[in-house]
């Protein structure tokens, strides 16, 4: 089965920064769409906050297994209907891969609950993702760790909530510690967040990277049916037992609910 993937890029950067757009003269998304599409089993087209809709509309979405979201400078600028639209999405079951600053994202802070925030520094340092849970389906085909020779730091605490699993945890040249990798369910939908991915470094390109998103792609792939959320209301005479209504109630039969 094809799986079906859509990578949203802000696509700022890469129209106002020289460096940004010299590495990534496509795009970031074009880049990371090009590494998923190096796998026969993935089918990934790249949108972005500038098409109509910022690129994820109902359609395209319902055709969506699997949207990775990376963001930076315009989080601000994302639409609270789409945000809706998606945050629909993961809890019916699409999964999302969520993309380094794509932590201040919208979507993200709508899941986690939280303000997702933590500590940083641009200085082109090393840094070392070592695999804490080495059985895991996202790490299969790495080593004990995987080495990015320039890299932004990203330090702990990270404001999110406990994760479901820990992937990697980064160590940097400057000394700081990060989880880099994590897993959550949220309804029907898997996420994964994965840290690497700063605008001014090649790191879409990276062998190990494009391996580790392929991996999360295939981890995150909706399992079983798609789950509608509707909260409906059950007559009486659908209830599995037997049930006598008593009484008055605040709402007449078949009437929805308050949302």
């Amino acid at each position: 089965m094809t799986i079906k993937v859509t990578v949203w890029g802000e696509n700022v950067h890469e129209q106002t920064n020289e460096v940004v757009a010299r590495i990534y003269p496509e795009g970031m998304h074009a880049c990371i769409a090009a590494g998923l599409n190096e796998d026969p089993q993935i089918e990934a087209r790249a949108v972005t906050l500038q098409d109509p809709e910022h690129g994820l509309t109902e359609a395209l979405l319902d055709d969506t297994d699997v949207l990775l979201w990376w963001g930076h400078a315009a989080h601000g600028d994302v639409r609270d209907e789409i945000v809706d639209r998606v945050q629909a999405r993961v809890l019916q079951g699409m999964g999302l891969l969520v993309l380094h600053s794509a932590h201040y994202a919208k979507i993200f802070k709508r899941l986690m609950g939280t303000t997702c925030s933590l500590k940083w520094r641009e200085a082109g340092e090393r840094e070392r993702l070592w695999v804490v849970n080495p059985g895991h389906p996202i790490v299969q085909g790495l080593g004990d760790y995987l080495e990015l020779p320039h890299t932004e730091m990203y330090g702990e605490p990270f404001a999110v909530p406990n994760p479901d699993e820990v992937i990697f945890i980064s160590a940097f040249e400057g000394g700081e510690v990060f989880r880099s990798g994590l897993t959550y369910k949220r309804g029907n939908g898997k996420i994964f967040y994965f840290r690497p991915g700063h605008e001014t470094y090649p790191i879409y390109y990276d062998e190990q990277v494009r391996r580790v998103l392929k991996n999360g792609v295939k981890w995150a792939c909706p399992e079983g049916s798609r789950w509608i959320d509707s909260c409906p209301n059950v007559p009486p005479e659908q209830a599995p037992n037997p049930v006598e209504v008593k009484g008055e109630g605040l709402h007449k039969p078949g009437e929805e609910g308050f949302k």
